[in-house]
């Protein structure tokens, strides 16, 4: 069994042992060049508005935004909780002048703090904390990352708009993967404040048949009512909400994401 996190990063809660070995998988349910693209027009505006040339990427998974960032000319430390994560991101993306990688939780503020022009908390990362104190503890640690006036931004997916109950197929991708020929399933169900994930990793042998490993997760719903009250609590202002990276006016009924935006406060 494994893969018991398959959002961007991973929060300080989980037991990531058997995630540090899986982080091809973990990759390969993702389309990068097309996500990547989405978001990118997002991310410029922000840190033009915001004049960010330090970055910090909190749960920063499998390096791909913080690399994308250092290629833009910032200067970018990519954070995360797992150490299988920042082996891979080190092998994959290395450390030129600029770029750093640190095992740390997203709970854990940056030392010294207001280090940096910009945090960021991607990929439903934020909705693993297990309940609201850990959601307003994580909030507080990236603001004080932030120097006065630097941005905040925060994406989780918008579970409102799911259905409650019917289990919903998100991905099926087949790839290569560690000499083997691999079909990756993972899919999605929403059981009232919380959802539930199952990930299948199918391996076709040589001979015809195959092996099968699952593995399943879960997270909590999160409210723009409950981010907006953390991140006033954690000293922000200026807070705004999305709903998706084109930046649509938040829907919970319709939109695909809750995407916060805030600022830390002048000082």
């Amino acid at each position: 069994m494994f893969l018991r996190v398959y959002t961007q990063g991973m929060n300080a809660r989980r037991d990531h042992s058997a995630f540090d070995q899986r982080v091809d998988r973990y990759d390969a349910l993702i389309d990068w060049p097309r996500r990547l693209g989405n978001e990118t027009n997002f991310y410029r505006n922000w840190f033009e508005r915001a004049d960010v040339r330090r970055v910090l990427d909190a749960a920063c998974g499998t390096g791909r935004h913080a690399s994308m960032f250092h290629e833009w000319g910032l200067e970018v430390e990519g954070a995360d909780v797992s150490p299988g994560m920042i082996a891979h991101c080190r092998q994959v993306h290395g450390e030129p002048a600029g770029l750093r990688w640190v095992e740390r939780p997203y709970t854990r503020p940056t030392d010294p703090p207001a280090s940096f022009d910009a945090v960021l908390c991607v990929g439903n990362s934020l909705a693993l904390t297990e309940e609201s104190p850990g959601v307003e503890t994580a909030l507080r640690a990236m603001i004080d990352s932030l120097r006065p006036g630097g941005v905040c931004i925060v994406q989780v997916l918008n579970l409102w708009r799911l259905p409650d109950g019917p289990t919903q197929w998100r991905k099926c991708v087949r790839v290569p993967l560690a000499g083997g020929d691999h079909v990756l399933l993972k899919s999605i169900r929403r059981v009232g404040e919380r959802a539930f994930i199952d990930f299948v990793d199918i391996e076709l042998t040589p001979d015809g048949g195959m092996t099968r490993e699952t593995e399943s997760d879960s997270f909590i719903g999160l409210r723009a009512d409950d981010l907006r009250a953390a991140a006033e609590a954690a000293g922000a202002g200026d807070i705004s909400f999305f709903g998706n990276y084109q930046q649509q006016a938040y829907d919970p009924a319709t939109c695909p994401d809750l995407i916060l935006v805030c600022r830390n406060k002048p000082a």
